[in-house]
């Protein structure tokens, strides 16, 4: 391990944790990513490997059958799995999102109905705000449920849900109108409803269907699918929290925690990146002497160098002001759009570095080119963690008179 991505201050137990995750990274996931990737092969024993090590349940209390671990430490965790392989790392985020929802909002009866569960991976998350014609605008969610006696019915369709096919519970927000107050905002007409389904695509259950994989670019393995509610019938008890209206909030709340995973998806992204671009650039002999004595690849190492270290500890700052019980918006949004947009640059000046090799599906990095884009969109696009941290900005430098 060299000095780069280093974090001060991690307990014992800390660096256990990612010593455990890094050897089974190095051993069980890098030998057999690029297979799997190439054949859009679902992860199964890796994912099976990763249960057994708990990680499925490591930010849930113990009192749930979790390890209680900070967001923090998931991050880190994170950020090594993505080093593996980035489609990995997709699989745990939304099932994580899933659980910290749960912890944060639900109802005692729902904590104790799910996160045990969770906790073993025998429940396993996703969730979706998006929709086939709204993207970064929630607001313009089509998606409703009306009250019928003492049940909803769900109607709409749901977009870009990662463990689509594969998970059992999915966190959905749709439009309550209904059952807001006359005036009120639209965001408060937005509630999230707890799907229980089997794994698997077509009709799952009476009323919701499962299409099949989206096809991708990149982010192979994992699966990525639509979600179709038609008359599809739920309790009030499915409702998170139990209260209507509260959705758009919660599901917020979510998401933020959920920039930070993909800021630390992204710093161990381009870790991978540069470490594959290092190694070649010292491997690699061109005018007599290795490439990396040119004065051109080596300053392009500095800056990718540069780069993966800003990105990791911007990540772990935001991560450790959330565990701090501060609002952490304006941190995780920046760490979201700078290891973002770094990632991208890393991996492509890793490709450059490569020269015509990195073209070719027999090197790592022609996977990493592939996967790199996604970061820059999930959990909120470039643009939209711009607005955030604008506006938070404002808010913090209001002009005073």
């Amino acid at each position: 391990m060299g000095r780069l991505a280093q974090t001060d201050g991690l307990t014992e137990e800390q660096q256990a944790i990612l010593e455990a995750v890094r050897d089974f990274v190095d051993n069980e996931i890098i030998p057999v990513a690029n297979d799997l990737e190439h054949a859009d092969e679902y992860p199964q024993a890796i994912v099976d490997g990763l249960k057994e090590m708990g990680v499925f349940g490591l930010m849930i209390p113990e009192e749930y059958g979790g390890l209680g671990e900070s967001l923090l430490t998931y991050a880190l965790v994170v950020e090594e799995i993505a080093r593996g392989w980035m489609s990995v790392s997709g699989v745990i985020n939304t099932h994580f999102i899933v659980a910290y929802m749960l912890m944060q909002h639900g109802t005692e009866e729902q904590k104790q109905k799910y996160l045990p569960r969770m906790a073993t991976g025998e429940v396993r998350g996703a969730f979706s705000m998006s929709e086939p014609g709204c993207g970064s605008d929630v607001a313009a969610i089509t998606s409703k449920a009306v009250r019928d006696g003492d049940e909803y019915v769900l109607n709409g369709q749901k977009m870009w849900l990662t463990n689509g096919g594969s998970s059992t519970l999915v966190a959905v927000l749709v439009l309550t109108p209904g059952e807001a107050e006359e005036g009120s905002s639209i965001y408060r007409k937005m509630t999230t409803f707890l799907i229980e389904k089997p794994s698997g695509f077509g009709e799952v259950r009476p009323g919701l269907t499962i299409p099949g994989k989206i096809e991708k670019m990149g982010y192979k393995g994992v699966d990525t699918t639509e979600l179709v509610m038609d008359d599809l019938r739920l309790s009030a008890d499915d409702i998170l929290g139990g209260t209507p209206g509260k959705g758009f909030y919660q599901m917020m709340d979510g998401v933020e925690v959920g920039r930070v995973n993909v800021a630390a998806r992204a710093c161990g992204l381009a870790e991978r990146a540069f470490e594959l671009g290092v190694e070649y650039a010292q491997q690699r002999v061109t005018f007599g002497k290795p490439i990396a004595e040119h004065q051109a690849v080596a300053f392009r190492l500095a800056d990718m160098a540069t780069k993966v270290e800003a990105a990791h500890q911007m990540m772990v700052m935001s991560a450790r002001k959330k565990d701090s019980g501060e609002r952490n918006d304006l941190e995780a949004g920046m760490a979201k759009y700078l290891a973002s947009e770094y990632c991208k640059e890393v991996v492509e000046d890793s490709f450059r570095i490569h020269g015509g090799y990195g073209y070719s599906k027999e090197y790592e990095i022609e996977r990493l080119y592939r996967e790199a884009p996604m970061l820059m969109i999930g959990e909120g696009t470039a643009d939209i963690q711009r607005m955030i941290i604008a506006r938070r900005l404002l808010e913090d430098y209001k002009t005073r008179g």
